[in-house]
């Protein structure tokens, strides 16, 4: 089989979807292009600031994707075959995750562009209010150790991780520089996106030539002490205005992460007519990963971002609702954003399928190396040097994950402050330091695998993001119906995906959980184990939610003040 073919026929598919179901979940949720938004009406042009919907859908794009739609499909193909993991990300892109992301913006933005936890204080209780607000906080805590290590194993590698490292510095710096120049000197955006997207291509270039290499200090690696810095980096970028860092680095990594998955679309079509690209890698590989794990539901785990992904509710009702110019773009930036990180996703996918399974295997499981190889021959069939190819995919790589990591850690602290009522010129940073604290304390311990030997952090709590990640989905989707239903719209888009993402999300972290237990009857004591105690607790607050949203289901609905007036659908 042709692998453009199949990417085509993939992405066919989701285009399809945001045109079809797309239009039809803007008809669901009403959007009304006369609604003032709160961008709009609260303008402080700190959090509250009205974008271009393609500005934004760039910032949003890249605060929402980072490295999961990239190693998620990787890992699932390598266990179970890439036909499994094509229909999960297809059909869970378009008929769950993309229903997800719209439904919590535009819920967001009927609510003054307040998080997803406020509106779940206004349509069910406090009760539920706070227990959602813990239960976001948890699952920040594996979101932002997970993608803080993995930045940090790119920055350390042998290879090219000096330069990649550089590159990623310089660019960092570029959006700064890109920041204070639309600020102050008012440069009209199109400008400055010809002026500062190329000057990207040139961090790529020079990283390489001054490659950025750090010594372990007192007894930690050079990895933890990247990670460290990198956690110190998210506390700086989560406090400073979104204009001055988030919304340029969002913007040129959202330009960069679309142009890399564009132009290696480009060279794998013109790689098929030359280097003949067929589709390698078996279809299906096994019912059960190497750890025993089985397919049903370790995939829908495994591939989050891509498919279906919790956390894009906690940016989409925390940073994007707030930019938002006018209600019609939630299609284009919630909808389509996820459609177009499911697209990303198929292109990693494709980085695995132009290989055999042995030729795979010699990756050992390094999903990063795996995709930054594939995209490389990719961009190699356009003429690029390979070894700058390979650069380019590696910045690509660390840039997805760095707009993660800094929203993660801004969006952490919006939910500690919520919890807590802090208020003041300190609570920000304290707030911020508070979030950060367990996973500087989980990237600086060291992990030992099943063989004795040491192994990434990240490998180590992927399982249990990709689970917690699920999990914060089913009950956002649960907690999205109820607002629905009380608001006398189509509840089923979000209740019927809800129930399906707490079937598998449950079934999985029952699965993780069952070792630990298992060790402890064995052992007869308590381990202080932090994946098992937080997959308790995570499925303890899932518990106690789903309880809250029931009681209000079963009182029926309110009656709505001027509900003759309901805004027109979108067409």
């Amino acid at each position: 089989m042709s692998l453009l073919l199949f990417v085509l026929v993939s992405a066919g598919l989701l285009l399809a979807g945001y045109f079809t179901y797309g239009r039809f979940m803007a008809k669901v949720l009403r959007l009304n292009p006369a609604a003032q938004t709160p961008a709009c009406a609260l303008q402080d042009n700190v959090d509250f600031v009205p974008t271009p919907r393609f500005y934004l859908l760039g910032q949003h794009l890249s605060a929402i994707a980072a490295a999961a739609p990239i190693a998620g499909p990787i890992i699932a193909g390598m266990w179970f075959g890439w036909i499994p993991a094509i229909v999960w990300i297809v059909l869970g892109g378009v008929f769950i995750g993309a229903v997800h992301d719209m439904a919590t913006l535009v819920a967001s933005l009927r609510h003054q562009g307040r998080s997803i936890a406020e509106v779940i204080r206004e349509h069910v209780n406090r009760r539920a209010y706070l227990l959602f607000l813990l239960f976001l906080w948890f699952s920040l805590m594996y979101i932002i150790t997970v993608f803080t290590d993995m930045t940090a194993g790119a920055f350390v590698d042998a290879g090219s991780g000096g330069g990649v490292a550089a590159s990623s510095m310089l660019y960092l710096l570029l959006a700064l520089v890109m920041g204070a120049t639309l600020r102050f000197v008012k440069l009209p955006l199109a400008a400055s996106t010809l002026i500062f997207l190329p000057l990207v291509l040139v961090c790529i270039y020079v990283g390489p030539l001054m490659p950025l290499r750090l010594e372990g200090v007192g007894g930690l690696s050079e990895r933890a002490v990247w990670d460290i810095l990198l956690l110190g980096y998210c506390g700086v970028a989560a406090l400073i205005p979104v204009w001055l860092l988030l919304q340029p680095r969002g913007y040129l990594g959202g330009f960069f992460l679309t142009f890399t998955a564009g132009i290696s679309f480009i060279g794998l079509a013109v790689g098929s007519f030359t280097q003949g690209y067929l589709v390698q890698f078996p279809a299906f590989v096994g019912w059960v990963n190497p750890a025993g794990l089985p397919m049903l539901p370790i995939l829908f785990t495994t591939i989050a971002c891509g498919a279906c992904s919790g956390f894009h509710a906690i940016v989409a009702s925390g940073t994007t609702s707030k930019q938002i110019a006018r209600e019609p773009d939630a299609r284009l930036v919630g909808y389509g954003g996820m459609l177009l990180e499911s697209f990303v996703a198929i292109i990693a996918l494709a980085t695995l399928m132009m290989l055999s399974k042995a030729q795979a295997g010699e990756f050992k499981g390094n999903a990063v190396q795996l995709y930054a190889s594939g995209i490389a021959s990719f961009l190699n069939c356009l003429g690029l040097n390979k070894d700058f190819a390979l650069n380019f995919a590696l910045l690509a790589f660390a840039t997805f994950v760095y707009d993660t990591l800094d929203v993660a850690t801004r969006l952490g602290r919006y939910v500690f402050q919520e919890l807590t009522g802090w208020r003041g010129k300190a609570a920000p940073v304290a707030a911020t330091i508070v979030t950060l604290i367990l996973p500087l304390i989980f990237v600086t311990r060291k992990v030992v695998g099943p063989t004795g030997a040491e192994v990434p952090v990240w490998n180590i709590f992927w399982n249990a993001f990709g689970s917690s990640n699920q999990l914060l989905a089913a009950m956002v989707l649960f907690m999205a119906s109820i607002w629905l239903y009380r608001m006398r719209m189509r509840y089923l888009v979000t209740l019927v995906p809800s129930i399906f993402m707490a079937a598998i999300t449950v079934a999985s972290l029952v699965l993780l959980l069952k070792p630990w237990l298992a060790g402890m009857l064995r052992d007869g004591r308590l381990k202080a184990d932090p994946l098992g105690i937080t997959a308790i607790v995570l499925l303890l607050l899932a518990f106690l939610l789903v309880v809250e949203g029931l009681r209000v289901l079963t009182k029926g609905r309110p009656a709505l003040e001027g509900e003759a007036k309901a805004p027109t659908a979108e067409g």
